[in-house]
């Protein structure tokens, strides 16, 4: 979260939505006009992974940060998939089926029974006005 809340205050991007699973996160964003050509989806990546591997070795969890390890040559472990998925979101339509699939991701997988539920979650600043992050834009401000 502390991630997030940095790429927003710094004026990197526009936080539109998320939701942060057990093993894996979901971010709609948007990035800012000075941060266009900037890869800001690496330096997210990348610094959480840090933050990742400094927790478990903080926190004496030696024995799983070794599951991350990586085979390959240019890095020591590897916490995310090489290719995350991307979208563009052309209109408040697609934004909108977008924001309910990842709000309904932790129904799914069966970490609650309803959205409301979820605490890693921006549910409550869309569906009940509650801005409990202090960094998130609602999409139809661009859209």
């Amino acid at each position: 979260m502390d991630s997030l809340k940095f790429l927003v205050e710094d004026g990197r991007i526009w936080l539109y939505g998320f939701v942060v699973m057990p093993n894996h996160v979901h971010l709609l964003w948007c990035k800012r006009d000075k941060w266009v050509d900037k890869n800001i989806q690496q330096q997210f990546l990348k610094y959480t992974a840090q933050q990742i591997k400094f927790d478990m070795i903080n926190n004496q969890k030696l024995d799983e940060l070794e599951l991350y390890r990586s085979t390959q040559s240019d890095r020591e472990f590897h916490f995310w998939e090489r290719r995350p998925y991307k979208a563009t979101m052309f209109n408040r339509k697609v934004a909108d089926q977008k924001i309910d699939y990842i709000h309904y991701n932790p129904v799914k997988a069966g970490l609650c029974t309803d959205p409301e539920e979820y605490k890693y979650s921006s549910f409550s600043f869309y569906e009940l006005n509650e801005d409990q992050w202090g960094f998130l834009t609602h999409y139809a401000d661009h859209l």
